[in-house]
């Protein structure tokens, strides 16, 4: 089995980089401190707004219902909350491991005037701080890439999900056409980072990002993480060929 880091002597990726296990939750939150204002404007710069078609996808698939549960990890700034809450979804807790995004998250709620049913947590994806089987539906948007142990993060998706939960993921992926991978690393690798430098300031940061997602598994790979925990009925749904992905499994 894959995982996000080697066996030898505790060390994990931060992009291309090798480092120290325990120096990676403290790199990874420097990252988004540094562009938690400006993320939600970068996805849109990275993605060309697609992000948002990707985010539509996904929420359709889950289905949101008023006599159920979320728990959307990963997902600071809101946009996963917002989209349940406005389909008609019940309450949700939102668990970010990162304070500066759940203050932005917060303070886009309260914009909304989206107040009631919202919880927001600070906590860890490999350690999340929510009982065993208390959530109807488990979701990390673009997370997942960022967290030293892929797979202790998805065995905490399996733990806190109750029987007939959902798992889904959505995350960076491999394209799957020929061609367009090579345009798209191109991109990736030549002007999003310039990108990121320009409105943000942090130019590392994005190249972090980009890095990330070319040492994220594909989907095969991903799929059989996520049976591996436990979940049946695991399903992918590539979208834009490819570029991201949706994984959701169930726990029976």
């Amino acid at each position: 089995m894959t995982n996000s880091h080697s066996h030898n002597g505790g060390t994990t990726h931060f992009g291309f980089k090798t480092v120290a296990e325990a120096e990676k939750v403290s790199l990874v939150r420097g990252v988004f401190d540094s562009v938690a204002s400006k993320y939600d404007l970068m996805n849109d710069l990275m993605s060309a707004g697609v992000h948002r078609l990707w985010k539509s996808a996904f929420l359709d698939m889950l289905r949101p219902r008023p006599d159920q549960t979320l728990l959307d990890v990963g997902g600071g700034t809101g946009d996963i909350a917002f989209g349940w809450k406005k389909r008609g979804g019940g309450p949700v807790t939102v668990c970010d491991i990162n304070r500066e995004m759940l203050a932005v998250g917060r303070d886009r709620a309260v914009d909304r005037n989206l107040l009631g049913g919202l919880t927001w947590v600070c906590g860890n994806a490999e350690e999340l701080p929510i009982p065993d089987r208390s959530v109807d539906r488990y979701t990390i948007a673009f997370c997942l890439r960022n967290v030293t142990h892929w797979d202790r993060a998805i065995a905490e998706a399996y733990r806190v999900l109750k029987p007939g939960g959902r798992f889904m993921c959505l995350e960076f992926s491999r394209v799957i056409v020929p061609g367009l991978r090579e345009a798209y690393d191109a991109y990736s690798f030549n002007v999003l980072p310039k990108v990121g430098g320009m409105v943000t300031g942090n130019a590392e940061a994005y190249q972090y990002l980009v890095e990330s997602i070319r040492k994220f598994p594909p989907q095969e790979e991903m799929a059989a993480m996520v049976e591996a925990a436990g979940f049946a009925r695991v399903e992918v749904r590539n979208l834009s060929a490819g570029i991201a992905a949706i994984h959701s499994g169930w726990r029976l």
